[in-house]
């Protein structure tokens, strides 16, 4: 669950990280007031749940409340990668002496999370880590020994952070750590971390990225969804108990496991073919699920044919036959099908559908295959 920036914000502040002075405005003439109560030049900033604001023109820089006023009714009437702006961060402006970048991530495959700087703030750290490896520095933190003063201290004097401002840093180190783990976040990110011209450290620019399967231990983050800016099929799958992501090609996919929705996606490149979409019905998918799953899958109008994938291990092949054809029954769907069921009932699963004259695959490569066919064919 992405955040936005001023969510972030408030959520380092608990945890001692320093941050300019602002305030939330949803109209200009809040602008207006938050710029005159903090009395200095201010930065006017898009809330949207998508990168390159800055360059979309979402960034703005205001010298008076005037000026404030100005720049958030022009923001406010943008749309940036598709997304309306409806809010805007009024922040102070901070004379920036150098931007450095720290962040926290989960490394699976060391199974723990990783804290990762960078001399090179302010720009998307993987083209970083791309063209300049050696200014990127990262420490493998132990979970049940959390951070150390001693490993922020070397990250910071790893990417040259003068001696005189590690103390700052290591406090700020532990705070992003502890928000990190604390809020059971996939992501939370510095970016940048400014040294000012006075030789202080402060967090320009939040990010923060929840893990949404952790929200049984956070009832009330619910709240901090912003419903508005997700893309419509996802919220509706998500409410139904569905595991959807809106690819851009034209094979929509619909398994059950996460597992196997992978290995489907892998084998439809395999064969040429570009997935529409990673949906999950879950192991034990009834009939209703999966209606509801096709149904979300054929309103993308980017798909072009459907491959459906059922390994019966907990769900019973049948029961996912009836699912499909009920769903037929209640949605028009134009696009062409090609259905691979396997394991439990599959025989009277096939035979449901082949009664029905929808076309069925023995194996996933025999499926794939014909998806991709089809898909060019439409």
């Amino acid at each position: 669950m992405k955040l936005h920036e001023y969510q972030a914000r408030e959520i380092f502040a608990r945890y001692g990280v320093p941050l300019p002075r602002g305030e939330l405005a949803h109209t200009s003439q809040e602008a207006y007031d938050i710029a005159s109560r903090l009395g200095v030049p201010v930065m006017v900033k898009a809330q949207v749940l998508v990168g390159g604001r800055g360059k979309a023109g979402g960034i703005r820089s205001a010298s008076n409340p005037q000026a404030a006023r100005e720049m958030a009714s022009h923001i406010l009437e943008m749309s940036i990668k598709g997304l309306p702006v409806r809010k805007v961060l009024v922040v102070e402006a901070v004379e920036i002496e150098k931007e450095l970048y720290l962040g926290m991530v989960v490394d699976r495959a060391l199974c723990a999370p990783v804290m990762i700087a960078s001399s090179e703030g302010g720009v998307e750290i993987e083209e970083v880590a791309r063209t300049m490896p050696e200014r990127m520095a990262k420490i493998t933190v132990d979970p049940f020994l959390s951070l150390r003063d001693y490993q922020a201290r070397q990250l910071a004097l790893e990417i040259g952070l003068g001696r005189e401002t590690v103390a700052e840093w290591i406090v700020i180190a532990q705070g992003l750590y502890k928000a990190f783990m604390e809020c059971d976040a996939s992501l939370a990110e510095i970016n940048p971390l400014a040294l000012t011209r006075e030789g202080r450290l402060v967090a320009i620019d939040t990010k923060m990225v929840l893990d949404d399967n952790a929200l049984f231990r956070h009832r009330d983050w619910g709240a901090l969804r912003d419903l508005t800016e997700e893309e419509p099929r996802e919220r509706e799958a998500r409410e139904q108990g569905l595991s959807y992501v809106k690819l851009e090609g034209e094979i929509g996919c619909l398994v059950n496991g996460a597992g196997l929705a992978m290995a489907t996606m892998d084998v439809i490149k395999l064969y040429g073919g570009e997935p529409a979409n990673f949906l999950d019905v879950g192991g034990g998918a009834r009939a209703e699920q999966v209606a509801v799953a096709l149904r979300i899958l054929v309103s993308d109008e980017n798909v072009k044919a459907v491959l459906i994938n059922i390994f019966g291990g907990i769900t019973r092949c049948d029961e996912v036959a009836r699912g499909i054809l009920e769903a037929l029954r209640q949605i028009q769907v134009e696009v062409p099908m090609v259905v691979r069921l396997a394991g439990t009932n599959e025989e009277e699963g096939r035979r449901l559908l082949a009664d029905a004259d929808i076309e069925t695959a023995s194996t996933l490569i025999e499926a794939a295959q014909r998806a991709v066919e089809t898909a060019r064919g439409s």
